[in-house]
């Protein structure tokens, strides 16, 4: 039997005191992960700002799209594209990419739902668990 998997990282990070949408998206991708210390170009943040573009227009953007749109090379995009993918933030479809989500907020209820179900399997091996070793 296969089993889904998708990974799920959130980061908590304090909310700057600035205002602005740019401040805004920046904070959502670090809570989800999408900045990491190797990233030194924000290339993740980079290529979710096209595929949010993209969702705006309602249209699909190819890897070569994002890749001129965003000044990076298409191998930072495709690697980058494939960990959205693992997330589930993000569908391909003929080789041409979309948010997976009708927008953002919707992109963090999903999340919250795939987060409540692991979480929920947790809690019922931990009980589970916790019957066996009399805790």
């Amino acid at each position: 039997m296969k089993e889904s998997f998708i990974e799920i990282k959130i980061v908590k990070v304090e909310k700057g005191k600035d205002k602005g949408l740019n401040e805004d998206l920046q904070w959502i991708s670090n809570s989800l992960g999408l900045f990491s210390t190797r990233d030194k170009e924000k290339s993740c943040f980079r290529i979710f700002l096209e595929l949010i573009k993209a969702k705006k227009e309602n249209r699909l953007i190819s890897s070569d799209e994002i890749a001129f749109n965003s000044h990076l090379s298409r191998g930072t995009v495709i690697h980058h594209i494939n960990k959205l993918i693992e997330r589930d933030f993000i569908v391909e479809y003929k080789n041409r990419y979309a948010l997976k989500s009708k927008n953002i907020e919707s992109l963090i209820k999903s999340l919250e739902s795939n987060l409540n179900l692991v979480l929920k399997d947790l809690k019922k091996v931990a009980k589970e668990i916790d019957k066996e070793l009399k805790l």
